[in-house]
């Protein structure tokens, strides 16, 4: 049996140390390379989900901000039961509805113009594309959260599935809001004309 002093017990101790911190080393460059990925795929869809909350560009990006951060935040705790981008949008949707309760903002503010790039020639058609898409996102805006939602995530190209897992409710219950709100849109739109 061998016996040991206390400097013997450091000794065998450093080198898990420095095997812990290597293992941690490697942990945050994995998780900054996947924070990257994820922030490059979903970045411009999520500032857009982003301006579904807001009404004010400045607002978007500091939601935006908030939203990097989450992400962040969670990364390590994710364990892939779902997709990146469902992980994502779920953590957008979460701190859009933070955003909402903290600022109580009004439906029916002005809304600053989102810059969106248009590769079709012509100024009139960038023109009247700009005016429909204006049109559009006025009416989204004016839309009860509940629908604004669905609409904003089927924009983004999201079926029920990935929808009713980024917003905790069934599939049949988004195809009724998605119904709902295509109708409110559509008076919306009616009445804008």
């Amino acid at each position: 049996m061998k016996s040991f002093t206390g400097t013997d017990a450091v000794v065998e101790i450093r080198p898990s140390i420095g095997t812990i911190l290597d293992r941690a080393s490697l942990d945050r460059a994995t998780l900054e390379q996947q924070f990257e990925r994820i922030l490059a795929a979903h970045g411009p869809a999520l500032s857009r989900l982003a301006a579904s909350y807001t009404n004010t560009l400045s607002d978007r990006d500091d939601l935006l901000q908030d939203i990097a951060v989450a992400i962040w935040q969670a990364l390590s705790r994710f364990r892939g039961e779902c997709s990146e981008r469902t992980f994502a949008f779920r953590i957008a949707h979460n701190r859009g509805i933070n955003y909402l309760t903290r600022t109580r903002a009004h439906m029916n503010a002005p809304i600053e113009e989102i810059e969106v790039h248009d590769p079709t020639p012509g100024p009139e058609s960038d023109l009247a594309r700009r005016q429909r898409a204006d049109k559009l996102r006025k009416a989204v805006y004016r839309l009860p959260v509940a629908y604004r939602q669905v609409i904003t995530l089927t924009l983004e190209g999201m079926g029920y599935k990935e929808i009713s897992e980024v917003l905790g409710i069934s599939e049949s219950n988004v195809g009724v809001r998605l119904n709902r709100a295509r109708q409110l849109l559509r008076d919306l739109l009616e009445n804008q004309k």
